[in-house]
């Protein structure tokens, strides 16, 4: 059986070690999920699409018998343009050789996973893979159950079978390791957070763009310039307002 380390750096996703797996996010899905705002689950899974690609860990996208479901939203889906999901019949993705193929081709043995529902397609791929040895871990606000309940308990169940829950930020986060690496962490940070999640980046901003004694608004060079171009929109304060991205309400 897979166990994640608890303690220690082993217990920390790296880039160069993992892979992530984003299960079924479609919209016959999205409308029985009453875990958590439907929208905020396809801000939260875009953004970690975004992140997952910005520091290079492969992503293997998968659907349910499309035809049914409905294809992959199409925010995901502009994340990896030229990829065609797998689309499956086994609820259990873990089942479908071609998805198990896919992650073992990578090489990497920290296994990320999201997706809908939490307590059906998530628990069963995540409780498998861990059981054949992967470090698996569960990206809970980019995954959503049909109850609040259902939700909780398949997280619960997961985390007795040695799966870690981890929210989109703090993987992201995880995966930068480094605030000093400037030419990811401003577009992968800032823009991500500001865009996806509605966070204030006002201190990475500061701490990236700004230089001793120089003000953040007159800094326009290299990638400081672009951080420089995202807090302007975003007003006086930092602040990006919260954006729906899931196209769910014909926005």
């Amino acid at each position: 059986m897979g166990t994640v380390a608890r303690t220690g750096p082993r217990a920390v996703p790296a880039s160069e070690e993992s892979v992530l797996v984003l299960i079924d996010h479609q919209p016959f899905h999205f409308a029985h999920v009453n875990s958590h705002e439907p929208t905020l689950i396809v801000n939260n899974v875009i953004g970690l699409a975004e992140t997952a690609k910005s520091f290079g860990v492969p992503t293997i996208l998968t659907t349910l018998v499309e035809e049914r479901g409905g294809c992959l939203v199409q925010g995901v889906q502009d994340v990896f343009p030229e990829q065609k999901p797998i689309d499956r019949t086994f609820i259990n993705a873990w089942r479908d050789d071609r998805v198990v193929e896919a992650v073992k081709e990578t090489g990497r043995r920290k296994l990320i996973i999201a997706g809908l529902w939490t307590e059906i397609c998530v628990a069963m791929s995540a409780i498998q893979a861990a059981g054949e040895g992967f470090e698996v871990y569960v990206v809970t606000d980019a995954s959503g159950g049909v109850s609040k309940e259902a939700h909780e308990r398949a997280v619960r169940r997961m985390a007795q079978s040695g799966v870690v829950a981890i929210t989109w930020s703090a993987l992201m986060d995880e995966l930068e390791c480094d605030g000093a690496r400037e030419e990811e962490s401003v577009p992968v940070v800032a823009q991500d957070q500001a865009e996806y999640g509605g966070v204030a980046f006002g201190w990475e901003t500061q701490l990236l763009a700004c230089r001793a004694g120089t003000d953040i608004m007159d800094t326009a060079e290299g990638p400081r310039a672009e951080t420089r171009a995202i807090l302007c929109a975003s007003g006086p304060s930092g602040y990006q307002p919260y954006r729906d991205h899931s196209g769910l309400s014909g926005g």
